[in-house]
């Protein structure tokens, strides 16, 4: 039975590297709520420009569209044969109570634990080179030497917005937990990423939910 899992995880915790190795690995399909958001919304497709409305009125789009739009990917052929991981998505309580209601089938939950001061690190040492729009980190992935002093700080990398962040994500995440009690696995996402996928892994053998498909590259 092909595996269907949703990951949830605060902005740098490593969500979007763990996710690109349970695709290849699993070979799901990986469904980034953002990512759909935005196809949508350039193909101008009945979706998008309804969450376009949305966008330019700075409005956060309403739970019922992007329930819409995940169902809509999720049940397409592909995913139903190999399974979905849903990224970013539900992002609200009334977003799981949708899936669930629609009969979507979950087989885990998996919430990164990160502590605060490890995703302040993270944010406060992340530059990125306006040239090549690469993203460094001053310790975890240091720049060349010769480009260093063109570096810049994103916007979003100060530590009042990160603290911001950080505590919509909490807010948001706790009631998922709840909805989804007997479906999550909590991983240690303060580890480095090979610890953190093998610890993965680890946990989802144990629940029975099966181990990685020869490669097969992502969907």
């Amino acid at each position: 039975m092909p595996l269907n899992l949703i990951i949830v995880g605060p902005p740098g915790s490593g969500k979007g590297t763990l996710c690109e190795n349970i695709s290849r690995d699993f070979h799901v399909m990986h469904l980034s709520g953002g990512e759909l958001l935005r196809e949508e919304v350039a193909k101008k497709t009945p979706l998008g420009s309804e969450a376009f409305e949305y966008m330019k009125q700075g409005k956060l789009i309403p739970d019922e569209t992007m329930v819409k739009l995940m169902l809509n990917k999720a049940t397409e052929p592909a995913a139903l044969q190999h399974g979905v991981l849903l990224d970013g998505f539900p992002r609200t309580l009334k977003q799981a109570q949708a899936i669930t209601a629609a009969g979507l089938r979950v087989d885990a939950v998996i919430v990164l634990d990160v502590s605060d001061a490890s995703l302040l690190e993270r944010s406060a040492g992340r530059r990125v080179d306006p040239v090549t729009g690469e993203v460094y980190h001053l310790k975890f992935k240091p720049p060349p030497s010769q480009i260093v002093d063109r570096l810049v700080i994103r916007p979003d990398d100060t530590e009042e917005k990160q603290r911001f962040r950080m505590k919509i994500y909490k807010d948001q995440r706790d009631p998922l937990i709840v909805h989804f009690k007997d479906l999550v696995l909590t991983v240690n996402a303060d580890q480095p990423i090979p610890k953190v996928y093998a610890e993965f892994l680890f946990l989802l053998k144990q629940r029975g939910l099966g181990e990685p498909t020869a490669p097969k590259g992502k969907l």
